[in-house]
C-alpha cells in the first residue's frame, strides 16, 4: 500500500484519515485516533502534515476548543480522486478466505489489542 502511495505523498494512515473524511464526512481527531488504534500524539503529527498539505482542515469543536473537527478541502478532494483504487489489496490479501473466518481473526487481534493496551496503560499508571 505505502509504495503504491508513494508517488502521491501519501502514507497508509494518510490515506485512511482521506479515506474517513470523503466517505464518512467530517470526523472528530479524537475518534479517527480510536478508529485506527494510534495514539493522541501520533495523530496530531499525522494531521499536521495533512494540514500542511492543505489536503485537510481543522475547526475546533463549538462545545470543547481543544477538540478539532478535520474536514477534507477541496484540494483533498481532488488528489483522492487521483488517487488509484486500494481494493486489490484486499482481493489479493482475502479472497477465497471464509467470511466467518475473517470475522474470527479480526476478534482475536482486537481482544489481543486491547488486553495489550490495558497492560501497557496499567505500566504508565504506576
Amino acid at each position: 500500500m505505502d509504495s503504491v502511495l508513494r508517488p502521491y505523498d501519501l502514507g497508509s494512515v494518510q490515506w485512511y484519515v482521506l479515506y474517513q473524511l470523503t466517505t464518512v464526512g467530517p470526523t472528530m481527531q479524537r475518534d479517527l485516533a480510536r478508529l485506527l488504534t494510534i495514539e493522541r500524539a501520533t495523530m496530531t503529527g499525522i494531521v499536521a502534515t495533512l494540514v500542511r498539505k492543505g489536503l485537510v482542515e481543522q475547526e475546533p469543536d463549538r462545545i470543547d476548543q481543544r477538540q478539532k473537527l478535520l474536514r477534507i478541502t477541496a484540494t483533498g478532494a481532488k488528489l483522492w480522486g487521483e488517487l488509484p483504487d486500494l481494493s486489490f489489496i484486499r482481493s489479493a490479501a482475502f479472497d477465497g478466505i471464509d467470511d466467518a473466518d475473517i470475522a474470527a481473526a479480526l476478534r482475536v487481534l482486537q481482544t489481543a489489542t486491547e488486553r495489550l493496551e490495558k497492560l501497557l496503560q496499567k505500566g504508565t499508571a504506576s
